[in-house]
């Protein structure tokens, strides 16, 4: 049986791009597919009873087919949302058709036994909360920056007061506009005369502002770590704001608490890899110079100097399975 990596992701991901071409070089079979295709560019038959009790049967694409037994690891990336591919149809079809193809062919892929999943979409979802994520940081005894989670105005100014500059972080990006335009709204200083009754109508992140004199992105795939200090040439609040040309990045070393903590946190998510990004009080040598601002569980990584080293790292893990059945069978593997 061929033993074969599926890459669940969009056409266009350059991200997603660098980790097949490294599984290419090493000659480990590949399927790309986006799940939103759905229709007779991506067609399926799965079954499963008492002669055949693990989930089975043909994925097809417009230029490949594989049988789901003879995958052993999935690379969950980023796929076009099943909304996109229906949002031609009545809003009630669209909504029936949307969560019918999500629990089917989406329950299937999800649910596929013995394979290595980077990550689970399921592990994603639960990591992908950042009150979550601090609560999580400050169990394995990172330092978190004093944070509140409110709607109220009154509770806002308070927090001000006592902390003096605040900063106002969104939990999500911002979504597509109806013309399918996308934005950010980034980390930003707020001042306590602005606060105001409007604050009730949704939940708010304010965070004290913490004296940074840059920042950590620290990327985990598995046990390998690739952390790149990241400066601003006009030491920007939000390193994301701006000419990202002008980012200065150096590789820095993790304190072994820091690393140690790193991946407690991707284990209590049931998590293979996430992209950390941390705020810089000092040269980064002292554990008290990290401050834990966030996960991305499906974090992007591909502009970092690094990006070669790191997509080695992710084929290297999703052919673990492919080697091993190789071994097995006492064929001859790569080293």
């Amino acid at each position: 049986m061929t033993s074969t990596v599926l890459v669940v992701t969009a056409l266009e991901d350059a991200t997603a791009d660098r980790v097949i071409g490294a599984l290419n070089e090493r000659e480990v079979p590949v399927v790309r597919v986006d799940p939103a295709d759905i229709g007779p560019e991506l067609a399926f038959g799965f079954r499963i009873g008492p002669d055949t009790p693990v989930w089975g049967g043909r994925l097809r694409t417009s230029s490949r087919e594989v049988e789901v037994r003879e995958v052993t690891a999935l690379y969950y990336r980023r796929p076009t949302p099943y909304t996109t591919r229906f949002r031609h149809l009545p809003r009630q079809l669209r909504d029936f058709t949307v969560a019918e193809a999500r629990h089917g062919l989406g329950g299937v892929l999800n649910g596929l036994q013995g394979v290595l999943y980077v990550n689970h979409p399921h592990a994603v979802t639960r990591a992908d909360f950042k009150p979550g994520q601090l609560q999580r940081f400050a169990d394995l005894g990172l330092r978190v920056p004093p944070t509140l989670v409110t709607n109220e105005a009154e509770t806002a100014r308070k927090f001000a007061a006592d902390h003096g500059r605040v900063v106002y972080k969104t939990f999500r990006g911002l979504p597509r506009s109806d013309d399918g335009h996308t934005g950010a709204i980034w980390t930003q200083r707020v001042e306590p005369d602005t606060f105001d009754d409007t604050l009730a109508m949704t939940a708010h992140m304010f965070q004290a502002e913490i004296p940074k004199n840059g920042d950590a992105r620290i990327t985990v795939i598995g046990r390998r770590v690739f952390a790149q200090r990241i400066t601003g040439p006009d030491g920007a609040l939000d390193w994301r704001r701006g000419d990202w040309d002008q980012l200065v990045h150096a590789p820095i070393a993790v304190p072994a608490e820091i690393e140690a903590a790193l991946y407690k946190y991707l284990d209590s998510f049931g998590l293979v890899f996430g992209c950390f990004d941390f705020a810089l009080t000092g040269d980064g040598d002292d554990p008290e110079d990290w401050w834990a601002i966030e996960c991305n569980p499906n974090g992007q990584w591909g502009w970092l100097p690094d990006a070669a080293d790191i997509a080695e790292a992710f084929a290297d893990i999703l052919s673990t399975g492919v080697r091993k059945e190789a071994a097995d069978h006492g064929v001859a593997r790569r080293p």
